[in-house]
């Protein structure tokens, strides 16, 4: 055994203060949004059946669940909105009292504090529920960013802190930036969806959201999965055009994505934690499969790890509960 040359890595995990000491990567309170689903209506609180734990809120449901985001520490959340009504070009998505506005004002009110991060996309508001203009079967770029742009000013005017425009539009950071500047909204930040790809982890949003497309899909302006490159491309094109944050997502299945981007721009970076990756831990704790709390703890660790400066996930609360108990 003399004769043998080996390096005790072991040293540094003899003990969890060692462990501690050395850690490279931390989750914080700080590193959570959190989504919340609001709809039109009274006295709703629906359950969304393949996302345990989460639900849809009516305002009159929603400042219960808004006092308890702040009395966990949480530092933000983003809302997307379910109208009453739908049409062809998402009228309710830049109505001065669209729901995503009603409730940001009702949230800013309550909790002044509480950052507002407001969603900027037609496919909740849309009767064939895709991210933009529709002729025929297919989706109009550029008249899309003129309705993209209205709604993102009149989230603003409603008390937004963040814009964050979802669509894959071509050219919707610039169009937006260029709005909200008009309206004399330039301080108010861009957090853009630079990265988002044609994934099959959206399906219990879609449910959540009650968004789903009504023909096709949204392969013609979300990013193809194989491509890793491309969101080099896109994320480049959004910093030129003004983005101040830039989104991945999903995350799970693209942490290679998160630490390209990281390595190679200077901007926050947010991983975004879907719905069908939260749904699979979900129901694999469910049925006693895996313990959720490590597994979902290694799951964001992991996403800081790569790269992420932030993380939307609909794991936010059980999070802060578990970082109180450390």
């Amino acid at each position: 055994m003399t004769q043998l040359n080996f390096k005790r890595h072991r040293r540094l995990r003899s003990s969890a203060t060692m462990r501690s000491m050395v850690k490279e990567t931390y989750l914080h309170k700080e590193d959570l949004i959190y989504p919340i689903f609001v709809m039109d209506g009274e006295n709703i609180k629906n359950p969304v059946k393949s996302m345990p734990g989460v639900f849809q809120f009516s305002l009159d449901k929603l400042g219960e669940e808004i006092d308890e985001v702040v009395s966990l520490g949480i530092p933000s959340v983003i809302l997307f909105g379910i109208p009453a009504e739908k049409d062809a070009v998402g009228t309710g998505a830049f109505h001065d009292h669209g729901i995503v506005q009603e409730a940001t004002r009702f949230i800013k009110e309550r909790h002044p504090e509480l950052l507002v991060i407001a969603d900027t996309c037609l496919c909740e508001f849309t009767d064939h529920g895709h991210c933009g203009v529709v002729e025929g079967e297919k989706i109009l770029n550029d008249p899309s960013l003129d309705v993209l742009a209205r709604t993102a000013v009149s989230q603003a005017k409603a008390g937004a802190d963040i814009i964050a425009p979802s669509n894959m539009m071509d050219g919707f950071v610039a169009a937006i930036r260029v709005a909200l500047d008009e309206a004399g909204f330039e301080d108010v930040p861009i957090m853009s969806y630079a990265v988002k790809y044609a994934s099959g982890y959206y399906g219990p949003f879609r449910e959540a959201a009650e968004g789903a497309p009504k023909f096709g899909d949204r392969k013609t302006y979300q990013m193809d999965p194989a491509n890793r490159l491309e969101a080099f491309r896109e994320a480049e094109s959004d910093i030129e055009e003004g983005a101040d944050f830039l989104i991945v997502k999903p995350a799970l299945s693209y942490l290679d994505i998160i630490r390209d981007v990281r390595n190679n721009y200077h901007l926050p970076i947010v991983a975004y934690n879907v719905s069908g990756e939260y749904a699979m831990i979900k129901a694999a704790a469910q049925n006693g499969w895996i313990e959720e709390k490590p597994v979902v703890l290694e799951t964001l660790l992991g996403m800081k790890r790569a790269g992420a400066d932030l993380i939307l996930t609909y794991h936010a609360k059980d999070v802060a509960r578990w970082l109180e108990e450390k």
